[in-house]
């Protein structure tokens, strides 16, 4: 469980530092008459600040390091 949350931080944190965040797309449902229906690409954002993806980064890091000393 650890090596997964390890895991998960440092890809939270490359990704801060390397795009400042994350970005996705969804189809958003503008109207719907009988058979047409109209849709609308909406673009959504998770910023995460470049000292966060850093602090995420050595966090994971670290704790990837812990657990394989235990080991």
């Amino acid at each position: 469980m650890e090596k997964i949350v390890a895991i998960v931080l440092i890809v939270i944190g490359i990704v801060g530092l390397g795009y400042g965040g994350i970005t996705w797309t969804r189809q958003a449902k503008v109207a719907e008459v009988g058979d047409l229906h109209l849709t609308h690409d909406k673009t959504e954002s998770l910023p995460i600040p470049p000292v966060v993806g850093g602090i995420c980064l050595v966090a994971g890091a670290i704790i990837l390091m812990k657990g394989s000393r235990r080991a």
